[in-house]
């Protein structure tokens, strides 16, 4: 292209023939030859989304995944007495949907999500480890404990997390804290209530409540990803900001009320 640039541009020409290779320039078949630059653009352009693909934080399932969601959907089967024909995590998300439109209020839907968090466990468990094991330390041993086990045993939930250092007091830092880059549970569910009724407002008192560890999770409903701050005492559900947080766009609920009443105000959640 650039031989060609050249032979039309870099000679003195005639009139009579700058004129003609103006011509040449309107023509069809001329412009053709500019469409290798462009090509080469386009693949640059891919193999730069492409890399920013790979950046993407990706959980690998491991061995235990399969074992842990199905303990996991058969505790909300067992509350709900209903279970979904769907197989796998999108069987999981129908129930949290379900567990949604049970309750008749966010605090039915909370105290279920409690439920079926407690029968995870042994009977006796969660209160030994209340009493003896939450205290140690003025409770940053317990936290910090709580922390590892969330990000090793949770990912197949939330997808890819790591443990990091948060502030607990004022300026007293601990590794308490575990990231979620970007949550599987909020991004299958699309649904901000369901994130805070039956996963951010439940985890949070169950954790208080039933372990003796404080947890504040802050869920960032633009980019998916979370904050868990365990040993960090949470504002009671009403007063928490994150009740204002709008419905996402995506949401299906929302969709369907946008379809059947145009003029109902979207401004929050319904379901917050």
């Amino acid at each position: 292209m650039k031989a060609m640039i050249v032979g039309a541009f870099g000679s003195p020409m005639l009139p009579s023939t700058f004129l003609s290779n103006s011509k040449n320039l309107l023509n069809p078949r001329f412009r053709v030859s500019f469409s290798s630059p462009s090509s080469s653009g386009s693949t640059t352009v891919k193999q730069q989304q492409g890399e920013i693909a790979a950046l993407k934080p990706e959980y690998k399932p491991g061995v235990f995944d399969d074992l842990f969601l199905n303990l996991f959907r058969s505790k909300l089967v067992q509350e709900l007495g209903w279970d979904s024909n769907k197989p796998g995590y999108d069987g999981l998300i129908e129930l949290a949907n379900r567990l949604m439109m049970k309750g008749t209020t966010n605090s039915d839907t909370i105290e279920a999500a409690v439920r079926v968090l407690t029968a995870l466990f042994p009977p006796y468990l969660l209160d030994l480890y209340k009493k003896f094991i939450a205290p140690l330390g003025g409770g940053k041993i317990s936290a910090i404990m709580v922390a590892r086990v969330t990000a090793l045993s949770c990912q197949w939930l939330m997808g890819s997390c790591k443990v990091n250092s948060v502030e607990i007091e004022d300026g007293i830092s601990c590794n308490s804290g575990v990231y979620v880059e970007r949550c599987k549970y909020l991004e299958e569910s699309k649904c901000v209530g369901i994130c805070l009724n039956t996963c951010k407002f439940p985890t949070q008192k169950f954790f208080k409540d039933y372990m003796g560890v404080p947890l504040l999770m802050e869920p960032n409903f633009a980019e998916y990803s979370c904050q868990f701050k365990f040993g960090v005492l949470p504002p009671l559900p009403e007063d928490d900001s994150v009740q204002k947080e709008p419905c996402l766009e995506v949401c299906p609920n929302a969709a369907r009320r946008r379809v059947v009443a145009r003029n109902i105000n979207l401004n929050s959640c319904p379901k917050t």
